[in-house]
């Protein structure tokens, strides 16, 4: 609901009541003006009209007439709360802010956050009152609060339209540049980036390399506010294709595939945390930093803050998460009857980590630290297989489940669309695009 809905709800009754009366008033006087000017308008009248119309001001977005009213726009501050905007800074009465508060099926006003813009609205009379004060909750909700003596709280949404868009861009300088060139979103780059993660190496493209994508983004008052999907994608390097084909089988797994059918994601994350550097790495003959003996070290160091986010690096079951003697705070995970990690030294769990319960990939099980032995922050990550204990830096990460198999022709019937669409909106010349026989993963 904005301020002209609100208004003309507020004045349907009082119209009832005049409708009778005004109409016919209005027929009486439109049969004098029409006998004394014979039908015909006043031409000053009528320039008249145009004049008010060409003065008129701009409608505001929220629909508030700006001969009405003074908009006066402001940004939450750091430490500010809801409570503080609207009585000590606006001045507005505890009572009616507390009515306000109340509302908290339209919005909760503990989620104020700091950064986000509002706008006052005040009547351009002698009163100056102010009546209505929005708070724009992101790109598309804002929240209006009537502020007056009858208190009332509403949503307001602006439209948002989905865009199927298409780019193509071959890399001169960098993917980021190149994309925009292309007329690309840079949004659209940070999804290539997470669907490629595993089958690009993005810190080595190369000039020449090119990427082809067909995508819906959301875009509201013409401004793209967010990726909605990735429809289909293709990355070149000479004549190597990969192609990303979107294809959802509703089972909350993996949705992008390559033209076998396999998922593009791998079972576990190349790393379980975003780290400064190796400290050490996986070896049978380590001198220990503490106890200065030639031991087994039989997983790799990562150095990285104290308080840096600890990942699970593929689904699974955690079997331990508690002290671990020298390893300290120690997380351990089962992802299935090959694979089990681990993650030492954490200065604390994640939130809901204990034996038993399910962890999904990229899921936070804890935080880098430096208990138990440890001469300073980082993470001891191991990996067994079988059993045994293996080189996370050099094992192959296993692929992830292959899409299913009733599902493989209607894979093949979206790859061929898509691709189809995709030549559509961004054709590319015969020398530049590989035939699609010769796409491999």
């Amino acid at each position: 609901m904005n301020y002209n809905d609100y208004r003309l709800k507020q004045k349907k009754a009082r119209t009832r009541t005049l409708v009778l009366v005004l109409s016919g008033l209005a027929v009486v006087a439109g049969v004098i003006v029409w006998l004394l000017v014979g039908g015909r308008k006043d031409d000053k009248a009528a320039a008249a009209e145009e004049t008010v119309a060409e003065e008129a001001a701009p409608a505001d977005p929220m629909g508030f007439p700006r001969d009405q009213y003074e908009c006066v726009e402001g940004k939450i501050a750091n430490g500010s709360y809801f409570g503080k905007l609207m009585n000590t800074d606006l001045g507005i009465p505890m009572s009616r802010v507390n009515r306000l508060a109340a509302a908290d099926s339209v919005f909760d006003v503990r989620k104020m956050r700091a950064g986000n813009t509002y706008r006052a609205y005040y009547t351009q009379d002698s009163l100056h009152r102010l009546d209505y004060v929005v708070y724009d909750e992101n790109r598309i909700s804002s929240i209006v609060f009537r502020v007056d003596t009858l208190p009332m709280v509403w949503r307001y949404e602006r439209p948002v339209e989905i865009r199927r868009m298409a780019a193509d861009a071959t890399i001169e300088s960098s993917l980021w540049n190149d994309m925009q060139k292309a007329g690309a979103s840079p949004l659209v780059i940070l999804e290539l980036s997470d669907i490629y993660a595993w089958t690009v190496d993005f810190f080595g493209i190369q000039p020449g390399d090119r990427f082809r994508v067909l995508y819906d983004e959301k875009v509201c008052e013409d401004e793209v506010i967010a990726i909605d999907t990735v429809r289909y994608a293709e990355y070149i390097r000479g004549d190597h294709v990969q192609p990303a084909i979107m294809f959802n089988q509703k089972d909350t797994g993996n949705i992008y595939w390559n033209d076998k059918g396999e998922s593009l994601r791998r079972a576990f994350l190349k790393a379980p945390l975003e780290f400064k550097r190796i400290s050490s790495t996986f070896t049978m003959h380590r001198k220990h930093p503490v106890h200065g003996d030639v031991r087994p070290h039989t997983g790799v160091d990562y150095a990285a803050p104290t308080g840096t986010p600890v990942h699970a690096v593929g689904d699974g079951t955690v079997i331990s998460a508690g002290w671990g003697g020298g390893g300290g705070n120690t997380v351990k995970i089962r992802h299935n009857s090959i694979y089990t990690t681990a993650y030492l030294h954490l200065s604390k769990y994640g939130p809901g980590i204990k034996a038993g319960v399910r962890v999904s990939q990229g899921q936070i099980i804890g935080y880098v630290g430096m208990t138990g032995t440890a001469t300073g922050p980082h993470l001891d990550y191991r990996v067994w297989k079988n059993g045994t204990p293996i080189n996370p830096l050099t094992m192959e990460a296993p692929p992830a489940v292959p899409i299913k198999e009733e599902n493989r022709a209607a894979l093949d019937s979206v790859r061929l669309l898509y691709r189809e669409e995709l030549d559509r909106r961004a054709p590319v010349s015969i020398r530049q695009a590989p035939d699609s026989a010769s796409i491999s993963q």
